[in-house]
Order: structure tokens, then C-alpha cells, then sequence
């Protein structure tokens, strides 16, 4: 995770400091994890991981699935996009673009030269397709608003971080002109960050990765929904178990964005679906996924 400074090495640091700490019981963990996204700000996604280790083991001891431990009630999720990632080869982006053609929302990374043509490639070879577009910080605040008007004549649905993380201004700007909607990523990481962003964009995405886990994320949906935020649920490369903790807050959201696992060769655990962007919460206990080689039978799943 180069953007926020983590790897194995610093999660493994940062376990052996927490495992070194007098934690009598998982019940103890579960209460000191806010206290850890404090201490550890630069680890978030140890503590992320952590966070969803102890929801799904209490799930488990509860005989609930996650979800529902929660407070939500409805297990119905919004189809989640599909990304394309940054490609400058347009021949095989059209060929990526027809492997997906089951999948009816894409989303695509920009910001090079070759952006029109990109979003040409993608319209041409998937004409129905929901498109959503991540720059990923890559323009300036008169670039972007360039590029809004392209971007909705070939029917974007919102930005994702068109410009800088700090420029807050340039995002009320962007927002003002109200081409497209433009949602918050890099500048969104902790709840901390919501209010700061009220009225400056039209929506965050939020990543456990970055806040600190399920509990983390509830947090920052709150705070959305209370400021008029709009919400997407993202995630890195991850496999199903990593998907799997976004998504029991997945009902709660706008927009879902969690494919980390479908872009893997090989998935080591198994239980969330994805095919055809169609995600499932499971009806078992804790968070509902399962090591391919140690699953004995089908899972059972939510409407």
C-alpha cells in the first residue's frame, strides 16, 4: 500500500507491538481497537484487519452474521463496479472491456492524453454500461473542469479525485460547476475528515484500509448521512476476506466499488459472489467467508 505508507513488514511491527500488550481476552481487543486507529494512524489497515477479526469472531460466538450484529436489516446491496485500471494500449482496453461485458457498472482509471479515447473505447465496445471515472488526483482544478463536460457527454456518473487530496477549494469549484458528481477518496481517509468535506464534494468513498476497519467505517456513514453526503464503498486488491468486512456495511451506501478479489488470479477464500458485479451477504455466522480447501458446503445467502 505505497499512498498510505503500509506493508508487511510494518503490519507485522505492528501486530508484534499490540500482541505484546496485557489483552486478557478478545473481548478486551474489541473495545481498545479505537484507541489503536489513534495509536497507530500510520497502520490502518492492521487495524482494519483486526477490527474485522474480532466482529466476525463475536458473530460467531453470537451465532449472527456481522451484518445484522450492526444494526442493519436489510442485507440488499447495491451491484458493485468493475475496474479497468490505467491503460494507454486502447486495443486492449477494448478487449478488457468485452471480458467484462457481464458486468453493468465499469469503472476506469484517467489521467493521461488519451483520456477521450479511452472513455470512446469503453462507450463504443460497452454502449449501456454505467461508467465511473477515478483520476486519481491527476488534473489540475482548470484541467477538471476541462474535462467535465467530455466526461458527461459520454455519460459518467460521477469523479472519483479529480485533483489534489488538500485542495479543498478546487473541489467546491468542481462541485459548484455541477457538470458531474465528485467524490471524495484520498481526501476522505478517517471520520475526522467528513465534516471537513461537507460542501465541498457530493460524496466520499470510503476504504477500511484507510479508516481503521468496519467500526471505523459505520463512523464516517453516519457522519455522511448526517452532512448530505453521498457514499461508495471501496477497497485495494484484496482477497474475498478483506471484501467481505466493507461489505457487511454495504447495505448502508450509495455506490459499492469492492472487486478487490476479482481482479486476483486466485481468491483463497470464497463466500461473496461477484459475478456480474452481484455481491452477496451471507446468512452464517460472523463475516461469511470461508478458505476454498475448508469449505464443506455451499453457504447460505441474504435477498
Amino acid at each position: 500500500m505505497d499512498t498510505y505508507r503500509q506493508t508487511l513488514d510494518s503490519a507485522e511491527l505492528t501486530l508484534s507491538k499490540i500482541a505484546a500488550r496485557p489483552l486478557s481476552d478478545a473481548d478486551q481487543l474489541g473495545s481498545a481497537i479505537a484507541q489503536l486507529t489513534n495509536e497507530f494512524s500510520d497502520q490502518l489497515a492492521t487495524i482494519a484487519g483486526l477490527d474485522a477479526a474480532f466482529l466476525d469472531w463475536q458473530g460467531k460466538k453470537k451465532g449472527q452474521p456481522t451484518w445484522q450484529g450492526l444494526g442493519v436489516t436489510d442485507p440488499t446491496l447495491p451491484l458493485t463496479s468493475f475496474s479497468l485500471g490505467l491503460e494507454s494500449d486502447l486495443w486492449a482496453l477494448a478487449e478488457l472491456v468485452r471480458s467484462a461485458a457481464s458486468f453493468p457498472i465499469l469503472k476506469v482509471k484517467l489521467g493521461t492524453e488519451q483520456d477521450e479515447h479511452v472513455l470512446d473505447t469503453i462507450r463504443r465496445e460497452a454502449p449501456t454500461a454505467i461508467i465511473r471515472v477515478d483520476a486519481n488526483m491527476a488534473w489540475s482544478v482548470d484541467e477538471a473542469l476541462r474535462k467535465l463536460p467530455m466526461l458527461a457527454r459520454y455519460g459518467v456518473e460521477f469523479v472519483e479525485q479529480p485533483i489534489a487530496a488538500d485542495d479543498l477549494k478546487g473541489l467546491r469549484k468542481l462541485k459548484q460547476a455541477g457538470v458531474l458528481p465528485i467524490v471524495a477518496d484520498e481526501s476522505c481517509v478517517r471520520p475526522v475528515d467528513v465534516d471537513r468535506l461537507a460542501g465541498h464534494v457530493d460524496g466520499i468513498n470510503i476504504k477500511l484500509s484507510k479508516c481503521g476497519g468496519i467500526r471505523q467505517g459505520l463512523e464516517m456513514i453516519r457522519k455522511a448521512r448526517d452532512v448530505g453526503l453521498r457514499i461508495m464503498l471501496g477497497c485495494m486488491v484484496e482477497s474475498s476476506l478483506g471484501i467481505s468486512a466493507a461489505l457487511q456495511l454495504g447495505p448502508l451506501v450509495d455506490w459499492l466499488d469492492l472487486d478487490g478479489h476479482l481482479l486476483l488470479a486466485e481468491d483463497p477464500f470464497t463466500g461473496i459472489g461477484g459475478d456480474c458485479g452481484v455481491l452477496r451477504l451471507s446468512t452464517e455466522p460472523g463475516l461469511g467467508v470461508f478458505p476454498r480447501q475448508f469449505r464443506s458446503a455451499a453457504p447460505s445467502f441474504g435477498s
